[in-house]
């Protein structure tokens, strides 16, 4: 495969890292050191949707798939970028917003939400990010998208009470993912998205490590 350019989507996973309010705190540290015992490992202590991670319907649904359960294929695809960096904390990603972008999607097709509120890491604001208005993912949801990705915390709401977006897209086995970044670099036409999760059994959700290729 001739690869010109890869990017890559993925925060650094590090204690820092920003996780939803109530999920696991990271604790990543050493378990052995090359002084003391000869070879480097570590505990990692996270969560399951910690950093840069995606959903499997589990993680809404008592009958979703788990993350075992899931082709690989929808963690990847041709990633469709939309723009709303000019959406502000709290608001809503709208049909107006999105519309333009609708002929470009399809099944297979990625969707792409690029916010860049990446900017605002490690800041309290990052927790107050614009989120997608419901009738796009329904939208998205019949156009035969299945696969979204937001370069913020949530796709759903910054206020954490709500989550229609999640019960929309785990209820057809759609997959989410959040916590992603420089969505901002991908200047090229037709990006190939990959963005694989751990193989963890009856898991609700894994980090990952996406990329973006240009082929």
């Amino acid at each position: 495969m001739d690869i010109k350019r890869m990017i890559d989507l993925s925060l650094p996973l590090q204690n820092d890292v920003p996780v939803f309010p109530g999920d696991p705190e990271p604790n990543i540290r050493p378990a052995t050191t090359i002084e003391k015992n000869g070879y480097n490992t570590s505990f990692l202590d996270i969560g399951s949707h910690t950093g840069t991670h995606v959903d499997a319907p589990f993680h809404f649904r008592k009958e979703g798939k788990t993350m075992d359960q899931l082709p690989l294929n929808y963690f990847m695809g041709e990633g469709v970028i939309i723009p709303a960096t000019h959406k502000k904390g709290g608001e809503a990603i709208t049909l107006e917003d999105a519309s333009p972008y609708f002929d470009k999607l399809g099944p297979g097709k990625v969707a792409l939400i690029h916010t860049g509120w990446t900017k605002y890491l490690g800041e309290d604001n990052y927790f107050n990010h614009p989120y997608v208005d419901i009738q796009v993912v329904v939208k998205m949801l019949n156009l035969g998208v299945r696969t979204f990705f937001i370069d913020a915390l949530n796709i759903d709401p910054p206020n954490g009470e709500d989550f229609p977006a999640h019960e929309a897209i785990t209820v057809v086995n759609g997959i989410i993912g959040e916590n992603f970044t420089n969505f901002n670099q991908i200047n090229f036409d037709h990006p190939f998205i990959i963005a694989l999760p751990l193989n963890i059994t009856k898991g609700d959700g894994s980090p990952v490590r996406a990329v973006a290729l240009q082929l």
